[in-house]
């Protein structure tokens, strides 16, 4: 018995540890170059994952899920803080703008470019709403590493908070249409479902935030503790998954509404901040090393066409969203470019699409998870050189 848990948990302290001190190591080389830290530990990731070395215990590779949904909550959490009134006083007009445009521009591109390849319409169709999504983790990383705070970044958090919500609603109107196309009728509308998927995310980080705003903080004064805001985060994200809700959603409306509601203090928001790089550290890692660089052999021409037309309908969206909006040069220069990052999000609405329409799987699913390869691991480069040239420029 004391052979087997010391033959358990040494695999799991030794890369544990081994993952965060490479995680530093990779932090300080970030710094010192212009690849950013998520790049560097995807690609440190794929390094060690089943493709290459295979040095990742089965363990992690079993539990990258409940990993990822950690992080994703916690991502959620503090970018909601960033949706407060008075940021959207600054940007309101031009986030919403700017991030509705981002999201239908490229699928509207994806769509047309596969339309024009002589794919069906239902995968065109479906292709195209996964190519709305972006990847709010690795963006959220770029920025707090690249430590600059000025307008584009604090408009870029915006943007990516209300990116994700427009990407499932178009998610749930293209299921809705391929059932319809494919002749299933009498089933649940996939509208009514992903309006479930919404409204109830609203409503279970509006009921737990809430309480939240008004009794953290109370037990040391003006200062809530790390248990508080992490205990607050968890049960925000484990109700929201037993109620079959977006976690992700439900996670940016309570950060939203601490952070408008509660006057006595912002500490929750600090406190997560204070652990949540040791989670993206190991979420980035075994991102990468989950990463199926196989796919990259099967992509393709539709798979090169998607790629190419999702970065354009990324830069054109935000470019029209800004004009739009008359927010400046600036933005309507480089949102787009800062917004290439995609990952969990995408790959989870191929998995769902799949799953409804299997025949459709053996296209679908190649297309994205190999697109997601190449924007997790470029898209981090060009966010980062977004923000600094736009506060520079």
């Amino acid at each position: 018995m004391e052979t087997t848990q010391i033959n358990i948990s040494s695999p799991f302290m030794l890369t544990l540890g081994g993952i965060l001190l490479v995680g530093l190591l990779l932090s300080t080389i970030a710094k010192r170059t212009f690849l950013p830290r998520a790049t560097l530990l995807l690609m440190f990731g794929a390094m060690i994952g089943a493709d290459a070395l295979n040095l990742v215990p089965r363990l992690f590779v079993d539990q990258f899920g409940l990993i990822a949904e950690l992080t994703l909550l916690m991502v959620g959490f503090l970018l909601g803080g960033k949706l407060t009134k008075a940021s959207f006083h600054d940007h309101s007009a031009m986030s919403f703008s700017i991030s509705i445009c981002a999201a239908v521009l490229p699928a509207m591109t994806v769509f047309l470019g596969m339309i024009a390849l002589g794919i069906a319409t239902p995968i065109a169709l479906l292709l195209g709403c996964f190519a709305a999504a972006t990847a709010p983790a690795a963006i959220l990383d770029v920025v707090q590493e690249s430590e600059i705070k000025n307008r584009f970044s604090e408009l870029l958090l915006m943007i990516v908070a209300l990116d994700d919500i427009w990407a499932l609603l178009l998610f749930g109107v293209g299921m809705a249409i391929v059932t319809s196309l494919n002749g299933l009728a009498g089933e649940a509308s996939f509208i009514g479902v992903v309006a479930w998927e919404l409204g109830g995310a609203v409503i279970v980080g509006a009921v737990i935030g809430l309480p939240a705003a008004y009794l953290t903080g109370r037990i040391k004064q003006g200062k809530p503790m790390l248990s508080e805001a992490l205990g607050i985060v968890l049960l925000c994200g484990g109700v929201a998954l037993w109620l079959n809700v977006s976690f992700l959603i439900a996670a940016i409306v309570m950060g939203t509404v601490i952070a408008n509601l509660a006057r006595h203090h912002d500490y929750p928001f600090h406190a997560i901040e204070g652990i949540e790089s040791l989670f993206m550290t190991v979420f980035f890692v075994f991102a990468g090393a989950s990463l199926e660089f196989e796919a990259l052999g099967a992509i393709g021409v539709a798979g090169a066409v998607y790629i190419l037309c999702r970065a354009l309908g990324k830069y054109i969206g935000a470019w029209v969203g800004d004009y739009l909006s008359r927010s400046g040069q600036n933005n309507r220069q480089w949102m787009g470019v800062a917004l290439l990052p995609q990952a969990g999000v995408a790959i989870g609405m191929a998995l769902v699409a799949s799953n409804r329409f299997p025949e459709y799987r053996q296209i679908m699913l190649p297309i994205v998870i190999a697109s997601t390869v190449v924007f997790e691991i470029i898209g981090p480069v060009f966010t980062r050189l977004a923000i600094h040239r736009a506060g520079r420029d």
